[in-house]
């Protein structure tokens, strides 16, 4: 039997592909939301050091060929695909996923990692509050459409897997709105409880992707940390995260103690993707580095929340995410 180091607050994604790299060797993996100087961007770094194929994603081409020289200027060898996707559109989500679905190779582990900066209402060109699209209703799309894609990764000793990067935040949700959820409202908008809510909806839809799946896909949710990335320093973020104790009036953290580097906030995701010893734990949520599902919220621990949430995200979508 192999061994594998333990891991806590303090260790770095490096440190944990190290100890994952036979299991990541061969695999493709894809992440979204990898923009520089995020959480995305550090996971498919250190994936990139072993995986087959790493695609990374975002909306945005430039900042994506960044992305890819930085990781290729660390790793030369890396194999690296980029593919545009805006998860705020259903129509664009259907045609990145239609190009992955257009590639020979099978799909190891889908990384949903991307999120909406916490901002002012605003819909999508579906006519979805922007942040729950991003965060919950596109990657509950993307995961639909390239389950196909996952299965045919499955053998007799290795399951495919999907991660959901969820948040600590998932516990200041006082329950999503399921009535809301398809047709927004404006006068109840609050821009951080729209975050905790999507937050929340990722945590659900871990557990229930994993118990519809019967053991064919192993899904996961987790908080990777307090980190200081991007989301933390745009539009409402800042306010918010005051407003919450976790910023001071500087829009610096209060508390550096709490705090992780982004490569220790990554970590967690890619115990997520590849740690062998959390097969039998489908559906947790993780936090670091360990599954913790005793600090989930009463929501988003009943089952019942989270088999309406898919009820409801199927009809928004309009289709039905069956195994």
């Amino acid at each position: 039997m192999a061994y594998y180091p333990t891991f806590s607050f303090h260790t770095t994604a490096d440190e944990v592909a190290t100890a994952f790299s036979e299991i990541i060797a061969g695999k493709n993996v894809l992440v979204t939301g990898t923009s520089l100087n995020g959480i995305g961007f550090d996971t498919a770094r250190v994936i990139a050091k072993y995986a087959n194929l790493v695609v990374i994603t975002g909306y945005n081409e430039d900042r994506l060929k960044l992305t890819e020289e930085a990781i290729k200027k660390e790793i030369p060898f890396a194999n690296i695909r980029r593919l545009i996707l805006d998860l705020s559109s259903l129509t664009a989500v259907r045609s990145a996923a239609a190009e992955v679905n257009s590639w020979s190779e099978p799909l190891h582990v889908l990384i949903n990692n991307a999120a909406a900066v916490i901002a002012p209402f605003k819909l999508t060109v579906d006519n979805l509050e922007n942040q729950i699209a991003t965060g919950h209703i596109g990657p509950f799309l993307l995961t639909k459409l390239l389950t196909p894609k996952l299965l045919a990764a499955h053998s007799a000793t290795y399951t495919p897997r999907v991660v959901f990067l969820s948040s600590v935040g998932h516990t200041f949700s006082p329950g999503i709105n399921f009535a809301t959820l398809g047709h927004p409202d404006e006068k109840q908008f609050q821009s951080m409880a729209a975050y905790c809510d999507t937050k929340a909806a990722n945590v659900l839809t871990a557990v229930e992707l994993s118990r519809r799946a019967k053991g064919r896909v192993l899904a996961y949710s987790l908080h990777p940390g307090a980190i200081f990335t991007n989301i933390m320093q745009k539009e409402e973020g800042p306010a918010g995260l005051q407003a919450a104790g976790v910023l001071d009036q500087k829009g610096q953290p209060k508390d550096q103690s709490v705090m992780k580097s982004i490569p220790q906030g990554a970590a967690t995701t890619v115990v997520a993707a590849f740690d062998p010893r959390i097969e039998g734990a489908a559906g947790a949520y993780l936090n670091d580095c360990v599954p913790a599902n005793e600090l989930v919220s009463a929501f988003c621990s009943d089952s019942a929340n989270a088999e309406k949430l898919w009820e409801v995200t199927e009809e928004i979508i309009g289709e039905k995410f069956e195994f």
